[in-house]
């Protein structure tokens, strides 16, 4: 699990909120201690919190008691809960587009079949992230890299291909980060890296299109 070091508000960094949970994991009452601490509850407490008492068969009387003086300081604001924040990186969304259409092109002239996740990867991963938690900032940051970043958006992607392309095969037995049975086709693909990229972001209005 990755977890926030950092919260803005009011264009002040106030930090860090909570230690890595994943490195050393902290009990209910050492969370509500932090939170009180800080004064705010972060998602990432609030999972660990929900995780722990989903993983006890029952809970302790002091677990109760902290949980209870939690509950108490949100209601009267002492402490306050972050919310969670949808997102989406509009740069893999313009970055799988160019794949799919360089791809396309290549194997309409040939027998190879091409992964659009590997060649994608490849590139974002030489690319700035444009993120945006509205459909009106996906709009902006998507204008702005058509102007300033689409050269070099189709520079890295056809740099991706190359690679792609000239790679020896040496570890055929390699597994993808996807299920044993994931059928392979190009359509198949960016459904499941669309799904990936960004769940439940402004699922009544669709941000590719």
């Amino acid at each position: 699990m990755v977890f926030p070091r950092f919260l803005r508000k009011d264009s002040e960094v106030i930090g860090p909120l909570v230690p890595e949970f994943s490195k050393k994991p902290m009990s209910i009452d050492q969370i509500v201690e932090q939170a009180l601490k800080d004064g705010y509850l972060t998602p990432s407490m609030e999972a660990e919190v929900g995780r722990i008492c989903d993983m006890s068969s029952e809970l302790s009387i002091e677990e109760y008691m902290a949980l209870d003086r939690l509950m108490g300081a949100l209601l009267t604001g002492e402490v306050i809960a972050v919310p969670r924040k949808q997102f989406i990186n509009v740069m893999e969304e313009l970055v799988i587009s160019r794949s799919i259409a360089r791809v396309a092109e290549i194997e309409a002239s040939s027998t190879q079949s091409l992964d659009v996740g590997d060649i994608a990867a490849y590139a974002l991963n030489r690319l700035p992230p444009l993120y945006a938690t509205t459909e009106e900032g996906a709009n902006y940051q998507r204008q702005k890299a058509r102007e300033e970043l689409q050269g070099l958006i189709n520079e890295q992607v056809d740099a991706a291909l190359s690679r792609y392309l000239d790679r020896p095969d040496f570890f055929p037995e390699r597994q993808a980060i996807t299920s044993p049975n994931q059928d392979k086709s190009m359509l198949a693909q960016v459904s499941k890296l669309l799904e990936g990229y960004a769940p439940g972001f402004e699922q009544e209005e669709n941000v590719f299109s």
